[in-house]
């Protein structure tokens, strides 16, 4: 124990005390509720749901209001709660081929079976600041556009109808898909563990990976194959009924990445995936999961390994933003007792080093003598 640590438990009250002060901010204004963060800070609830692996708005906006909008704090909170709850067993994958479609957009193909569906985005927006948003005047009366309730074609699937990409991959029917939370992560991993580590890795940092492999760092020509966004309906099997029951819907974001592929001896020249699925609306973070995916496949394609996107160990051992603030934030933690001996061995080593250069200078004036 650090004994100046000691009798700072009412300082630590104290700054709990100040944290709920400044949290509700000017009593004169309303407080923040709930429902109003779930239902205009979409965006941050999904980031927090994806990245806490834990689908559950209204608690993703307790944990952003608690954590006075700081993502990663909240991230923390709600993984932190995920921790407390029973695990029943897992669900049937779900089948994103049926995805109820809000938004669905190819930068393959033009004219797409079932059309491009532009849903809410900021593509088109002006990157200004919008003084009409500073009251309730300049928002226009919301515009009815149903999603799409047919299930469409992907992209995919009309390349793999003229053999032109990789097969999507079939698993064993015994195969046991894997939990990161529940079992320590031994490289290499297989690629569901990866997928998971990236689904719930921090954006950020994914996004710059991404961007590492568009500039180089890594063998990609990327397409956008398709981007969805929608509900899919999540069912769980239950043994005693024989069959599987609907659980709800949840909404989530696909992103399969086209990358062109030489070819190698076993395979001919084709088109390669990358993928990414993830909570809520989080087109971003898709797409530069289905980059780093694809990066990390590398060696399934004989592709040398020049980048750090290329390196799993490195990608998923510093992908998760909860880890990285836990290893960088102690540092804020008392350290008296470490610094006070690597303090004397400085000292220790700074007088033999002028006792050196003392010693050397004597003895050049006496051959200069």
């Amino acid at each position: 124990m650090y004994v100046a640590v000691k009798g700072g438990e009412a300082a630590i009250a104290n700054a709990h005390r100040l944290l709920a002060d400044r949290r509700r901010g000017d009593r004169s204004l309303p407080a923040i509720s709930i429902e109003q963060i779930v239902a205009q800070l979409g965006l941050a609830v999904d980031r927090v749901m994806a990245e806490a692996s834990l689908y559950d708005r209204g608690l993703a906006a307790l944990a952003v209001r608690q954590a006075r909008g700081d993502m990663i704090e909240a991230i923390f909170i709600l993984r932190a709660y995920r921790t407390t709850l029973p695990r029943f067993g897992s669900s049937v994958p779900v089948d994103t081929a049926e995805m109820k479609i809000e938004r669905r957009v190819s930068a393959t193909y033009k004219d797409l079976p079932g059309g491009q569906l532009l849903g809410p985005t900021f593509d088109y927006t002006h990157r200004l600041l919008d003084p009409c948003l500073l009251t309730d005047e300049g928002v226009d009366a919301p515009a009815e556009k149903p999603p799409l309730e047919e299930p469409v074609m992907r992209v995919s699937d009309i390349l793999s109808g003229e053999g032109l990409i990789e097969d999507d991959g079939v698993l064993p029917q015994d195969h046991v898909a894997g939990d990161l939370t529940r079992e320590p992560l031994e490289f290499p991993l297989e690629r569901d563990l990866r997928l998971q580590a990236l689904a719930r890795g921090d954006e950020g940092f994914l996004l710059s990976l991404a961007y590492s492999t568009q500039r180089g760092y890594g063998r990609t020509h990327p397409f956008v194959g398709e981007v969805r966004i929608g509900e899919v309906e999540v069912e769980f099997d239950l043994p005693e009924l024989g069959f599987a029951v609907s659980l709800g819907r949840i909404q989530v974001t696909e992103c399969q990445m086209i990358n062109q592929f030489q070819g190698s001896a076993k395979s001919p020249p084709q088109f390669t995936r990358g993928y990414g699925l993830v909570f809520g609306q989080s087109e971003r973070k898709a797409m530069a999961m289905s980059l780093v995916d694809r990066a990390l496949r590398a060696e399934e394609f004989g592709e040398d390994i020049v980048a750090p996107a290329q390196d799993e160990e490195f990608v998923i051992s510093h992908s998760d933003n909860v880890q990285a603030t836990g290893f960088v934030e102690h540092l804020k933690l008392p350290h008296y007792v470490d610094f006070q001996a690597e303090l004397d061995l400085v000292r220790r080593m700074r007088a033999e080093y002028e006792q050196k250069q003392k010693t050397g200078s004597g003895d050049l004036r006496e051959a200069a003598e």
